[in-house]
């Protein structure tokens, strides 16, 4: 079994990585994207006010640059060549000053570095110098190009996915277990979450890092009426009989994580709740049936879009019809008539076409898949038909 992805595949990152800046005529490198980070070197962390970044020097060595309280940390876990960390932030010598010695330590100064960004961000009350405020060098745009290396993924990813989607199978399934009219969505979202942990945990034992979140269901106050808003947030709701439900579930697997979402009503539907129902489900069979290699990621949301218009739907649809999934649960590229991405074995997606009716409530199945040579493969396998979602 799978659990983690291996030493080699994290050097075989760096090193694709590496030819690609150095094609695009750089000497060097720096990052500071925290998805990134742990995609070309294997550590995990908690990104605060604290600056953290990578930098690949001119000899292709590799360092990570951390807070002290992450030094032994990124030893143990990290495959990099070299540690360096600073005592705090903002400190009476601010970390930036450390960055800097190391730049000019290791020669990049004077040289084209390639960069996602010119220096660290994050809303937690950080601030600090650019680095072309530090070293004089010639500073290239790196932002993306790690996104992109993300966009296909390896056997080993999508196998650390699938392990995501059998822990994300069973909270749902509990979820749906749990849920009855007269309970609250807190209730129910937590007792189905805490019992899929235990049983995972037991399950894979100690060899079993998250790196994200263990598994979780979820309602986020998609319930009744209030499902018609596509990211709503938990509000407590008390369930009762004939409510719209829009449920969720996931679980993350070495940082990899899925998406299970699902259309339910408890107890009972009217048939205003059924026809919107079967278009829903009919829309997601569209973009199942138009995901193919070589088709645009545009193409897949004008077949879906298509749908709609014909059966006069589109004035209660409110989002693209889905996304690349994998380290983030929202990653580019998307379904969407802006994105012309073209589509490529490997990439693991979200299908997710939503109708929404105001005072009715919201109709979205989201399932993971993988695009194969030959169109897709369904990596989430909880049930889709109607009768199969009715809470009882």
């Amino acid at each position: 079994m799978l659990l983690s992805i291996p030493k080699y595949e994290f050097k075989e990152r760096q090193e694709t990585f590496k030819n690609i800046y150095k094609g695009k005529g750089c000497d060097a490198s720096v990052l500071f994207s925290v998805t990134d980070i742990f995609y070309l070197t294997g550590f995990h962390f908690h990104p605060t006010e604290r600056p953290i970044g990578i930098l690949i020097d001119s000899q292709d060595k590799i360092h990570l640059f951390v807070p002290a309280l992450e030094h032994e940390h990124a030893e143990e876990y990290s495959v990099v060549d070299y540690v360096h960390s600073y005592p705090e932030y903002p400190g009476i010598k601010h970390p930036m000053e450390y960055f800097k010695e190391i730049l000019v330590e290791y020669g990049f100064e004077n040289k084209k570095i390639g960069v996602d960004s010119l220096g660290y961000g994050s809303p937690m009350g950080y601030r600090g110098p650019a680095m072309d405020q530090l070293i004089d060098a010639n500073f290239i745009s790196l932002s993306g190009v790690v996104q992109e290396l993300r966009y296909v993924k390896s056997p080993n990813e999508i196998e650390l996915i699938k392990e995501s989607c059998r822990w994300g199978n069973l909270v749902h399934r509990l979820l749906q277990k749990y849920t009855k009219a007269g309970l609250s969505e807190i209730e129910i979202t937590s007792k189905a979450s805490n019992e899929a942990t235990k049983t995972m945990i037991d399950t894979l034992g100690p060899d079993y890092k998250p790196h994200g979140q263990t598994p979780y269901a979820v309602f986020r106050g998609q319930i009744g009426p209030e499902s018609a808003f596509p990211h709503a947030v938990t509000q407590n709701i008390v369930l009762k009989k004939g409510d719209t439900l829009v449920t969720g579930a996931a679980s993350s697997v070495f940082g990899y994580t899925s998406e299970l979402e699902r259309v339910m009503f408890v107890e009972e539907y009217s048939k205003e709740q059924e026809k919107y129902f079967n278009h829903m489900y009919e829309a997601q069979e569209v973009a199942f049936n138009a995901i193919k290699p070589g088709r645009t990621y545009a193409d897949v949301e004008k077949d879906v879009q298509a749908y709609f218009k014909e059966n006069n739907l589109t004035e209660l649809t409110r989002h693209h019809t889905g996304h690349n999934i994998g380290l983030l649960g929202h990653e580019a590229p998307f379904f969407d008539l802006g994105d012309q991405t073209i589509l490529e074995p490997g990439m693991v997606v979200t299908v997710e076409p939503g109708i929404y009716v105001m005072g009715l409530g919201g109709f979205r199945h989201s399932d993971t898949i993988l695009v194969t040579k030959n169109g897709i493969e369904l990596l989430t396998y909880y049930p889709r038909d109607l009768q199969s979602l009715i809470c009882y």
